[in-house]
């Protein structure tokens, strides 16, 4: 039997210098000579900073200096290191800073203003290049010294500059994914204090967090007994003066559970008096998800991502995710680049013949957009046929549901470099299901209770982001939407039969049997 060649080939990484290829500066240093190429070495602190000037060849030019984090005594830290880089004949240079969290951004601000190139070191780096010389032993020197050794080796990374409309992008997706884990811990804590006081009474709905009538129920009756002596009367009454409409059924189930409920538990009414607190503050941060959610589909339409939403299982949430995530896709060189920063790659062990290639993914990763990806696996899993086909496939074949998820989002990579990078929506199986850009965001708008005025701006940016050759296809639902609303078939809101006749003249669609544009429609 002839041993068939794996398909798979090992991928060793770049060979062509030691060095990433982002940190390289070998080049520059044999231009200038490396007695001639300064290092300006800086390690951030809360307050302070201490940075010091070497050569190449680490030969300390302006030995370690405490400079407080002002606009006075970083001015004069920069007036020194210009009177430096002249007296000691150097021609380029630049700075490396440790990443700090944040303390790290105002220095960076403050070189790059002033002209220097400033390259970041990982803490990672830092750590690995300090060990070999003083093990056991951390101090700020010695850490610098360590930052100018990475940076010699190549290990000083170009930081790729975010413009203010993408720093907000990604401020806005981390603070609406704050406020979902935060009102999904409320959830869990309103819960407990709702079965202390009433308990079984949320297994009634089968949304608890969006039945108007199980809370207005729960704030006029703090127990199952006041249910029962309320009767179906007295719950009617209760809900027709709060305004909220029910159903007779539903009634009845809630008042099949009050005449079997247990008793509560002690304090039963400081119980329900935090479950209604919780449950006040759980409804603000929704309202504040809602009002996040509508900016980041403003602020996605006018990228290439929302070329995102053509592909099934893709919504606005998604896209605007991986938007803020990954950042300008001119940033990335290929879909491997997006993958490999993600993280989406097994670590390998080799040594001699002893190779094992497909270890537990590699732990130095971008985690925020690694976990963008693996929520876009999970929705395509659930809702793309071809993806839930494949998924199928793996598990029937016995794989790690884990790797099916990292294969799913490496896939997924690779289509969305092509949709984003190439500004078109490529033909792949995963979209043989029809799925309309301009729908889902109208669709969106729509549930979210967007200004017409707000809707009416997004969809024409988006349809500015759309090739040409997909125009008449994202006009058919658009077309028929406004059919329906003219015929009184749609009870959706009116104003969309004003904007859509915009929007699908943006597309180049004339409608000729739609009614004249004097009259009004009065459905």
């Amino acid at each position: 039997m002839v041993a068939t060649r794996s398909r798979k080939r090992l991928r060793s990484r770049f060979v062509d210098v030691i060095q990433k290829p982002k940190g390289v500066i070998h080049p520059r240093v044999q231009k200038v000579g490396p007695e001639h190429f300064g290092i300006v070495s800086v390690d951030c602190a809360k307050a302070r900073c201490k940075w010091m000037l070497c050569d190449f060849y680490g030969n300390v030019l302006i030995p370690p200096v405490i400079v407080a984090l002002n606009r006075n005594d970083l001015q004069a830290a920069l007036e020194r290191l210009r009177q430096a880089l002249q007296q000691h004949g150097i021609k380029d240079q630049l700075v490396a800073i440790e990443r700090t969290g944040r303390y790290h951004h105002f220095i960076r601000d403050a070189f790059r203003a002033a002209g220097y190139e400033v390259r970041l070191v990982h803490p990672f780096a830092t750590s690995r290049f300090r060990q070999p010389s003083d093990p056991g032993i951390k101090t700020d020197d010695i850490d610098m010294a360590a930052i100018h050794c990475a940076t010699a080796n190549g290990f000083a990374l170009i930081e790729p500059m975010l413009n203010e409309f993408w720093t907000i992008l990604q401020l806005r997706v981390r603070q609406r994914r704050d406020l979902v884990r935060k009102s999904s811990q409320l959830c869990c804590q309103i819960r407990e204090h709702l079965e202390a006081c009433l308990p079984g009474f949320a297994a009634c709905f089968e949304d608890l967090w969006d039945s108007p009538v199980a809370w207005s129920i729960v704030r006029q009756f703090p127990a199952a007994q006041a249910i029962q002596q309320a009767g179906l009367t007295g719950l009617q009454t209760r809900l027709k003066e709060a305004k909220v409409r029910y159903q007779q059924r539903s009634l009845q189930k809630v008042l099949t559970w009050a005449e079997a409920a247990t008793a509560p538990e002690l304090a039963a009414a400081t119980h329900h008096a935090i479950a209604l607190t919780l449950e006040d503050d759980r409804s603000c941060k929704n309202l504040e998800i809602q009002a996040l959610e509508r900016d980041l589909a403003g602020r996605v339409a006018r990228t290439p991502y929302i070329l995102l939403l053509s592909l099934p299982g893709i919504n606005i949430i998604s896209a605007a995710d991986l938007a803020g995530e990954m950042g300008p896709i001119e940033h990335y060189c290929n879909a491997r680049a997006i993958t490999g920063r993600a993280g989406l790659r097994p670590s390998r062990q080799q040594s001699d013949a002893v190779d094992r290639p497909n270890g537990p993914l590699v732990r130095c990763a971008n985690r925020r957009l690694r976990a963008a990806l693996l929520w876009i696996a999970d929705n395509l899993v659930v809702c793309n046929q071809h993806f839930r086909a494949l998924a199928a496939t793996w598990k029937a074949a016995g794989k790690d549901p884990r790797l099916t998820r990292v294969r799913v989002a490496s896939r997924f990579s690779r289509m969305a470099y092509q949709i984003v990078a190439g500004g078109q929506v490529c033909r792949h199986p995963a979209m043989q299901q029809q799925s309309y850009i301009l729908e889902k965001l109208l669709i969106f708008h729509t549930e979210h209770g967007t200004p017409m005025a707000q809707t009416l701006a997004d969809l024409q940016a988006a349809a500015e982001q759309l090739p040409k050759g997909a125009y008449a296809r994202e006009a058919q639902p658009l077309v028929k939407v406004l059919r329906e609303l003219e015929q009184g078939r749609n009870r959706g809101p009116q104003p969309l039969s004003d904007i859509l006749p915009i929007v699908l003249a943006r597309l180049g669609v004339r409608l000729l049997q739609s009614k004249a544009s004097g009259e009004s429609d009065t459905h």
